[in-house]
């Protein structure tokens, strides 16, 4: 059961979009990704600096779509 993930995509087809913001904010916060895709030896602190931008930004893009702006990247 290890490496085996339990959450699905509420929006199908969103993979890339949601892959293209990781690469995005970690290159924002200076956060090198793995290239082997493995988050094993990735510090715990980039991991969750690297979650929390992308949540913030996801939870602006909602605010804008919700207040009728429309969502840009920064």
């Amino acid at each position: 059961m290890a490496g085996s993930r339990n959450n699905r995509l509420v929006v199908p087809g969103c993979q890339a979009a949601l892959e293209q913001m990781k690469y995005e904010a970690a290159q924002a916060l200076g956060i090198q990704i793995p290239q082997d895709g493995y988050y094993g030896n990735m510090a715990t602190r980039d991991a969750g600096s690297l979650g929390g931008y992308i949540t913030k930004r996801l939870v602006e893009i909602a605010e804008q779509q919700l207040s009728g702006g429309a969502a840009r990247m920064r």
